[in-house]
């Protein structure tokens, strides 16, 4: 017998809990008491507070609970959200249900509702919306759904809403390895190894050395949860362990449309507590932007999720990291079922509802080939209405991304219903295309528009350029770690800047001047360090840094004009200002002004959100033979202020005046 067969998992929605053609799956029973709501299908037991809708417990292959039994009942799985008034202080809200009902009550499925409705008298106490939690158990299933329907009415106060999410906290004496991907995966911290007898505080709020942590292996390790963040677009499955005996508890979230920012946007995932979570809505690595802000009253209603929570086991134990490759199966299982026909709430629309959008991207930039280039793999994603770009910093609606195939064809379907604006972005040119016409999806639809043509930014031939324009610092110079604040997981790793404490390394490498990179000659794998950040003097206090660019021209075209072509991948509270053969000139000749939020390189991202910049060079800045382009990162009171280069070119004239 195969090692995915001896598992008990939940394939295509039949399971049964003893060896396989024992007996058949059950009917799902509910019991209602006074506080608390009971769901079971034998394979496992949901209890629910009542009426908040908190997961209180989960028991499954002989685990009377697999929650954390030491917290407080509201404290183990719940729906959160942080939100603020305009002006005021956020405030972090576990959503407690005031009002329980039971949706669909049939031996096939269970769906129950726990709802907090607003109402005038909560102004300024309560987030002004209606909430509606919702919990689903199949027969046969080896885990529950849940989703939720948030609703601002006409009229109702303004108010911004920072973050909304689920939290799941498991038992710390039984959940030990966390997987988030294939490469990483590991034994895990105890939540007491965080605590000040165990460990020391670092820099940044959510690191910590581990100084004398439970399991000794783990000694003189950092852990901080933003080391296990990931791309929605990859976030699909992920959670944890338990050895003795053998049980994985995964959250899978089978689609990106209700999630914000788009597919590059990256959330939390799983950490140590143990903690597993499913974000929808945050302003990690992006800042204020991607929190929305409603206001004068306006109407808005979205449903988030549902997610799955799968559970599954092992008959032997004797590879208990199989239940991974098993949830990855079970996660491309939920993929392929999405949108599910079985949620009963209206407001969730099901396939037959939806629409569908193909056609194909080309790329026009005749400096590289006359003839139109074949986007190969492209992302091409349907948001609200905006400006070209506008998809990364949307926060309000859904959004549905494909990647093209190798002739720039794409297919995007299982649309909602509404109006929206067709996105782009190709790996390998700069910039955002937008399709013009807003397209309107209605029920049924399929809206083929043919041959899409980008003409990314390009005024005139590539005289030099560094870097490679796919929105990521991943391609640049990342230095191993002061051996002092390593995380193993991350060593010999592809994902070497997830390690705490990069942005020291700058100032160790360049101890007495900044960065100098010649053009012919420097390597940008080498020669160009990811981030661009401060230095701190021997006082604590932090500098600004200046980067120098050098190259050569043979000859300088008069009264024409040059272009230099900047993307970064990522800005925090920083201020890129560009001089050109003048390192003193003031005002520069250009500046960005103060950008960005995205603490990216604090939260050991690679990237936040894409910034794009062309600045018109005057060809009397210029001259024959060696020319400098200063790089000044200004702002400096603090070590993780700073850019990340995505891409630089320096462009001539265009050869078609």
């Amino acid at each position: 017998m195969g090692a995915l067969s001896k598992l008990c998992c939940n394939k295509a929605l039949a399971c049964c809990i003893g060896p396989p053609g024992t007996m058949s799956p059950i009917g799902v029973r509910l019991c209602v008491g006074d506080l608390s709501v009971v769901i079971d299908n034998g394979i496992f037991q949901l209890t629910l507070s009542k009426p908040d809708g908190i997961v209180t417990g989960i028991q499954y292959n002989g685990v009377d609970n697999l929650m954390e039994v030491l917290n407080r009942e509201d404290n183990r799985g719940y729906w959160d959200l942080v939100w603020n008034a305009p002006g005021g202080p956020g405030t972090f809200d576990v959503i407690k249900g005031t009002d329980f009902s039971i949706i669909l009550q049939e031996e096939d499925q269970v769906e129950v509702s726990f709802t907090r409705n607003w109402d005038p008298s909560l102004e300024g106490r309560v987030v002004p919306l209606n909430i509606d939690k919702r919990f689903i158990v199949l027969r046969g299933s080896s885990g529950f759904y849940t989703y939720a329907i948030y609703e601002h009415q006409e009229g109702w106060p303004d108010f911004s809403m920072g973050e909304t999410r689920i939290a799941y906290k498991l038992r710390k004496d039984k959940f030990h390895y966390m997987a988030i991907s294939d490469n990483r995966q590991r034994i895990m911290p105890m939540p007491d190894d965080r605590l000040p007898a165990r460990s020391q505080k670092l820099a940044y709020p959510e690191a910590v050395l581990l100084t004398n942590p439970i399991n000794p292996d783990l000694q003189g390790e950092v852990d901080d949860k933003y080391q296990y963040s990931c791309e929605d677009k990859d976030n699909k499955v992920h959670g944890w362990i338990c050895f003795d005996p053998p049980i994985g508890f995964w959250q899978i979230t089978p689609s990106d449309e209700f999630r914000t920012g788009g597919p590059l946007k990256q959330n939390l995932t799983s950490h140590v507590g143990p903690t597993t979570l499913a974000m929808f809505s945050s302003a990690h690595y992006a800042g204020n932007d991607l929190s929305p802000n409603f206001r004068n009253g306006e109407y808005w209603k979205k449903v988030f999720g549902p997610v799955f929570m799968y559970l599954n086991s092992s008959w032997d134990g004797s590879d208990p990291t199989m239940l991974w490759e098993d949830a990855k199966v079970q996660m491309l299982i939920e993929v392929e079922s999405w949108p599910y026909s079985f949620p009963v709430s209206e407001d969730f629309q099901k396939s037959e509802q939806r629409g569908s959008v193909c056609g194909r991207l080309l790329v026009q930039d005749r400096y590289i080939d006359d003839e139109d280039i074949y986007a190969n793999g492209a992302y091409v994603g349907l948001a609200l209405p905006g400006e070209a770009g506008s998809w990364q910093r949307e926060c309000k609606g859904y959004q549905f991304w494909t990647s093209t195939d190798d002739s720039g064809y794409f297919f995007i379907s299982n649309i909602l219903t509404g109006d929206y604006n067709l996105y782009a972005w190709v790996p390998g040119f700069i910039g955002d295309y937008k399709y013009e016409t807003t397209i309107t999806i209605s029920s049924g639809d399929v809206i083929d528009l043919g041959d899409l043509v980008y003409n990314p930014p390009r005024d005139g031939p590539t005289l030099w350029e560094i870097g490679i324009p796919d929105r990521s610092a991943a391609e640049f110079y990342v230095p191993d770690p002061n051996p002092k604040y390593i995380n193993r997981l991350y060593v010999n790793h592809p994902d070497r800047f997830r390690q705490y404490g990069l942005w020291e390394r700058y100032a160790e490498l360049y101890p007495d001047s900044d960065l100098v990179f010649t053009v012919g000659e420097s390597d940008y794998t080498i020669d160009w360090f990811f981030a661009h950040v401060t230095r701190r003097a021997e006082d604590n206090t932090y500098k600004p840094t200046t980067w120098q660019i050098k190259f050569q021209l043979d000859s300088v075209s008069q009264n024409r004009t040059y272009l230099l072509r900047i993307a970064l991948a990522s800005a925090a509270l920083a201020e890129l200002q560009v001089r050109i053969n003048d390192s003193a000139v003031n005002p520069p000749h250009f500046t960005t002004g103060l950008i960005g939020r995205d603490n990216a390189i604090a939260r050991h991202g690679i990237h936040g959100l894409y910034w794009l910049y062309s600045v018109n060079v005057q060809s009397d800045w210029l001259i024959e033979g060696d020319n400098t382009i200063y790089l000044t990162q200004s702002r400096s009171s603090s070590p993780f202020q700073g850019v990340m280069y995505d891409y630089i070119r320096m462009e001539g004239p265009s050869d078609f005046d």
